[in-house]
């Protein structure tokens, strides 16, 4: 079996709500997030979700900010900047962007649907404290070093094509 390194990463609760990240499951990529603020995300908005931790990201690395398939599936909540990348010399409260895609469904408004409803139903949605809103992964950075030429056509191969050239079958 292959020994998974660990990374140390110094983390703060900077609001008596939030919840440290967790792995669901032994060998998993992403660690969930959860909401540290309840909040009501309209169809067409974007907010701002905070988690209620800052983090001391070691140089050489960054964390992802990616979306929670189920999340994804079930309601029109989508994590627009996917994935966000959150630099080791950020050290503010680590916010969620959802993004509402949805319809506003009727003209009457009712009560906003929660992220355990089925069936990414219309209208807004309520992100509660503890719901798990993201996932976060670790990854490695490396810098590029620049290296200036008259033609990249000539460095390499030139496949060509682009945008869908290859085709779809």
């Amino acid at each position: 079996m292959t020994e998974l390194s660990d990374v140390a990463i110094h983390i703060e609760r900077c609001r008596a709500e939030a919840s440290l990240p967790f792995y669901a499951h032994p060998g998993d990529a992403g660690m969930d997030l959860r909401a540290a603020e309840t909040c009501v995300i309209e169809p067409g908005q974007t907010v701002a979700v905070p988690t209620g931790l800052r983090l001391a990201i070691p140089v050489g690395y960054e964390i992802q900010i990616r979306p929670r398939s189920g999340l994804s599936l079930h309601t029109p909540l989508r994590v627009p900047n996917s994935p966000g990348t959150i630099d080791s010399g950020f050290r503010d409260e680590v916010c969620v962007l959802l993004s509402n895609s949805g319809s506003s469904g009727s003209d009457e408004p009712g009560e906003p649907w929660t992220l355990d409803t089925k069936g990414n139903q219309p209208g807004a949605y309520r992100v509660r404290v503890g719901d798990r809103i993201a996932q976060m992964v670790l990854a490695k950075v490396e810098t590029i070093r620049w290296e200036e030429t008259g033609s990249v056509r000539e460095v390499g191969n030139d496949r060509g094509g682009g945008f869908g050239h290859s085709g779809v079958r």
